[in-house]
């Protein structure tokens, strides 16, 4: 609390007028950022073509917040606030799911996604999937970048449930990545 005192050009004593305790100003920025995450997605799935482009925008948006950091601010937060954490675990579950959900049902209707998809499987799939490459254990970031694994676990889940001409747009939005 110090340091952030001093950061902000305030004394401790104004701090803790705002935020009775550290807890409470960890919880505060956690779903402050969320909160802005969870409307930029939003705005990204409102103004896109379709659902492949729209998975590869959210990639691109995540990737510019991430930033490959050594230390996974998910981990520190389950390390020293396990209660924040959970909530925080809830929330993005409740708004992955619905996200999700809503994507492959439209990439159905546009003929992109394979028809015979188990729409609440395949999004609880996703979800444990992204959650699953912040794993430090699994995925040591000395060994892996953080934005390849996005990358690479997109790639894996459109080749899994595109038709043909879903993986023919994927294959040019790829192509324009790496001109």
């Amino acid at each position: 609390m110090d340091d952030i005192a001093r950061k902000l050009g305030v004394s401790k004593k104004t701090l803790y007028t705002y935020y009775s305790n550290k807890e409470e100003l960890v919880r505060a920025c956690v779903f402050d950022f969320f909160n802005y995450v969870t409307e930029e997605i939003n705005r990204i799935c409102q103004q896109s073509k379709n659902p492949i482009i729209e998975l590869h925008d959210i990639k691109m948006f995540m990737m510019r917040h991430i930033k490959n950091e050594k230390i996974s601010p998910q981990y520190q937060l389950e390390k020293y606030y396990p209660e924040i954490f959970h909530e925080l675990s809830d929330k993005q579950l409740h708004f992955m799911i619905g996200c999700v959900s809503k994507s492959l049902n439209s990439g159905v209707a546009m003929g992109l996604f394979r028809d015979n998809l188990n729409i609440p499987f395949i999004a609880r799939l996703y979800f444990n999937g992204m959650m699953g490459i912040k794993d430090q254990r699994l995925f040591p970031p000395d060994e892996f970048l953080h934005s390849q694994l996005m990358t690479d676990y997109l790639e894996y889940h459109l080749r899994a449930i595109c038709t043909p001409k879903g993986i023919e747009i994927f294959n040019t939005i790829e192509s324009h990545q790496h001109a």
